[in-house]
């Protein structure tokens, strides 16, 4: 039997009665505007405004709600209107009270607390439509049940950062998803999570001006829009706020006239000054409870349209449409500038009457700026139909296949789809060569490649790395209890794995400590404090007989040391673990041993560079002005004795001989900014130098040829000092910098990016830098990052990334303390 809606509020009165509450007389108003709705044989939809409750009316609703499927109501509205102070538990109550005629959910800019977002996404909502704009998100999680859930908006919510892995996974039939001015940025784990999608069609992280909602332009496109954008309460949801009026502000500013400007583009200093500034404010105003919900920086936060508007003042939406600019855009497969993809201003037409197309982006999120961004989406998102406003054409998808493949490795070692772990070693146990994912129609003999010793080891990491976006981080383990136990807490500064014991490593700290840690169960090896030594910039293992290590330190001290005289635990106890002491080198930024363990190089915060002989303890040599600027790092080569290499921040790189005692450099290789350090290949066929901002090349090691050059974006920060290293032999590269919280994985042959993986903090925020970091020498796709956290007075701390492990299988997530000393010294 129907529940008529003169019956639903003779209830609702009852039901205050017996409750001694009031009867609200908006509520009452609420059942009359319905039954006038139904009266005119409209759509019989209760809209319920949040703003115009008391708590004490939860308790009558929610009885009352519990018959709403057996009514005349025909979809429930939960709106608000103003911001208000309720209940949060009442508030969910409510809507799962509403069941399935539950349509559309606005909780724009209400703030519940964290339990309140957690419990509405582990439990999910019936709800289709869910407007979730300007919430405290920071890492996305919606792992309850939204069944019938097609419609979702997360617009202006700027603490949201990303997603985790299981998110989206009870969506499927969410078709619509809006992200604009948000502070999402990694292509990687978005385009994962969003491939969990089946039904997703209609895609923003920025928005066309004149677009309320996802659906495609129509000032930039001829097509007809379709059905899934004709949707009234998509409208109502993305555009419109519940008085009916459209919800984008009329005052958001935009580029017009200056001088940053010219031929149809921005400069490159433009972008620069503009990302560093949204940079700047990420940092300063970034604060975290731990939680995967932030309530402390959305009232100071700017947006990226405000940092525009204070950039610009004078330049207006308004202003455009009065002065009648025509600011034409379209995405540019070959890049150009880092912000192309979202500002490359160009005229160009539909291809049908010739008229000229018209997008005016606006409010976007950082993954917007990143090179080929629209690209990779609509690669990785194959069933996607409109991104950003823009329709997706089948030229697109073309052009997309064809830039991915040529900036992007989908899978390690260019593997062409994924493969089972568990028929590679069937095919390993067989003795079989010829992978049947790797098979052309038109190979006859099996590749070098299949032949080579490494293949089957190659084709199970790369089956492993492939299987999740999101890896493994987690901080050397139980070394923080250990430090907690003895009063003590570490502040690296420096570290290195050991050369032949795959457990160990050690690391030097601001406060002068030698500290040998088994990385894999956390115990302390050796402990060593020398009162000699200020901040450690400076470690390396001898080669030959590897319990022994060099030690250097800012303030010129240069020392030997034994790890098998070295205490087993913190203490306050002098042990003589150091046997040797070197002449001071001052300002020491680097040292490293060469590979008889004869001689060992110290370079600083000079144009000189001192060689020392291990053995007698001498100082050898000072070689003079090798550099017009201070040589920032200096290393030998693994297998000559004699060769090294010096990096300045003079710009250059110098190879050396020291049978030639060096006195004029084999070759120089330059970059266009001051080089932070070099390393050699495991081979020594390759340099690998890194310059500030993301100047990444791999040099010839023979004349210093440039071999690649690694297309990293720059953040347009000349404090960005950028540091690389090796992974897995000389097959990947990983390079991270002091100004990003992101470490980047590039192929070494081909230059293509494999992964982007960010590094999230935990307790402490999530805006830290990349100190350090350092391929595992013994594990494939296993890597060891120095980070440091931006907030003043916190840690530094080393975490483990495993690239073949998801952080799905471990509750433990990644936690960094912060120390921001000394960002530019040392490798």
């Amino acid at each position: 039997m129907t529940i008529d809606i003169s019956t639903l509020q003779a209830r609702y009165l009852e039901l205050c009665k017996g409750q001694k509450v009031a009867p609200n007389s908006t509520i009452i108003s609420w059942f009359l505007e319905a039954k006038h709705q139904k009266s005119r044989l409209e759509h019989c939809r209760l809209q319920i405004f949040l703003d115009k409750l008391r708590n004490a009316d939860f308790l009558s609703l929610i009885n009352l709600f519990s018959a709403i499927d057996a009514s005349e109501i025909d979809a429930v509205d939960i709106l608000h209107g103003s911001s208000c102070i309720l209940n949060g538990e009442h508030v969910l109550s409510l809507m799962r009270a509403v069941n399935q005629k539950l349509q559309i959910v606005d909780l724009h800019d209400l703030s519940f607390g964290g339990d309140f977002l957690r419990d509405l996404f582990q439990n999910g909502l019936t709800c289709q439509v869910l407007n979730l704009r300007s919430s405290h998100i920071r890492k996305l999680n919606m792992t309850g049940t939204f069944i019938r859930l097609h419609t979702l908006n997360l617009d202006f919510s700027i603490s949201l950062t990303g997603f985790r892995e299981d998110c989206f996974t009870c969506m499927p039939n969410l078709v619509r998803v809006s992200m604009c001015e948000t502070r999402v940025s990694n292509l990687w784990t978005t385009s994962a999570a969003l491939s969990k999608l089946p039904s997703l069609v209609e895609l923003r992280f920025q928005n066309c001006l004149c677009c309320n909602d996802t659906g495609p332009c129509s000032a930039s496109s001829s097509e007809k829009p379709n059905s899934l954008a004709s949707s009234t309460t998509h409208l109502e949801d993305f555009g419109m706020n519940s008085a009916g009026t459209s919800s984008t502000n009329n005052e958001d500013h935009i580029f017009q006239n200056s001088q940053s400007y010219r031929d149809g583009r921005f400069t490159n200093t433009f972008v620069d000054d503009l990302l560093m500034s949204h940079q700047i404010l990420e940092n300063t105003t970034e604060e975290s409870d731990g939680s995967e919900v932030d309530f402390t920086s959305q009232e100071q936060s700017l947006g990226l349209d405000d940092i525009l508007s204070n950039m610009f003042p004078e330049l207006s939406t308004r202003a455009v449409a009065d002065n009648e600019v025509d600011f034409n855009m379209v995405f540019l497969a070959e890049g150009g500038p880092v912000m192309e993809n979202a500002f490359n201003l160009n005229n160009t037409t539909d291809g049908t009457d010739g008229s000229s197309k018209k997008y005016l982006p606006h409010h976007p999120s950082p993954i917007c700026f990143e090179k080929h961004y629209r690209e990779y989406m609509v690669a990785s998102l194959p069933c996607l139909r409109v991104l950003d406003n823009l329709p997706i054409t089948q030229k697109d998808r073309e052009l997309a296949k064809v830039i991915c493949a040529q900036y992007f490795e989908s899978l390690p070692y260019n593997r062409r789809r994924k493969e089972n772990v568990f028929s590679i070693l069937q095919m390993r146990e067989k003795g079989s060569t010829m992978c049947h994912l790797q098979q052309s129609p038109n190979l006859k003999q099996p590749s070098p490649l299949r032949k080579s010793q490494y293949f089957i080891t190659r084709s199970i990491s790369s089956a492993k790395v492939a299987s999740s976006a999101w890896p493994f981080i987690h901080p050397v383990p139980k070394l923080s209890s250990i430090t907690r136990e003895e009063s003590k807490r570490f502040r690296p500064r420096q570290f290195e794995y050991h050369p032949s014991d795959s457990s160990l490593m050690v690391f030097g700290t601001l406060d002068g400590e030698i500290v040998v840690v088994n990385h894999e169960s956390g115990n302390i090896v050796g402990y060593m404090s020398s009162g000699t030594l200020n901040s450690v910039l400076g470690l390396c293992w001898l080669k030959r007989d590897p319990s022994k290590l060099i030690a250097g330190s800012d303030n010129g001290s240069l020392q030997l040391y034994d790890i098998r005289r070295m205490l087993p635990s913190v203490t306050e106890r002098l042990c003589t673990a150091n046997i040797a002491n070197y002449d001071d080198f001052e300002q020491l930024t680097s040292v490293h041993v060469n590979s008889t363990d004869e001689q060992f190089i110290a370079s600083g915060y000079s144009k000189d560079v001192a060689l020392y002989d291990i053995g007698s303890g001498k100082h050898l040599q000072t070689f003079t002005d090798m550099h017009r600027g201070h040589i920032n790092v200096v290393k030998f080569a693994h297998h000559s004795p004699s060769i090294f290499v010096t990096s300045s921040f003079d710009q250059d790189v110098k190879m050396w001989d020291l049978r030639q005692r060096p006195l004029k450099p084999c070759y120089t290789a330059s970059s266009s900014r001051g080089n932070v350090m070099v390393c050699f290949s495991p081979d020594d066929h390759y340099l690998l130098s890194s310059a500030v901002d993301n100047e990444v090349k791999q040099l010839l090691a023979v004349d210093g040829r440039v071999h690649m050059k690694f297309e990293i974006p720059s953040s347009g920060s000349s404090q960005n000092y950028t540091r690389s290293y090796y992974m897995n032999g000389r097959d990947y590269i990983i390079s991270g910098s002091s100004d990003e919280q992101v470490v980047h994985i590039c192929c070494a042959q081909t230059g293509r990016r494999l992964r982007d993986v960010p590094l999230e903090a935990r307790g402490f925020g999530t805006s830290m830098f990349v100190q350090s970091l350092r391929g595992d020498p013994f594990r494939d796709f296993h890597m060891s990052v120095l980070a440091a956290y931006m907030r003043p007075s916190s840690k530094s701390e080393i975490i483990k990334v495993n690239l073949m492990k998801s952080i799905d299988s471990d509750n433990q997530y990644s936690y960094f303390h912060q120390s921001h000393l000394s960002s530019g010294m040392g490798a």
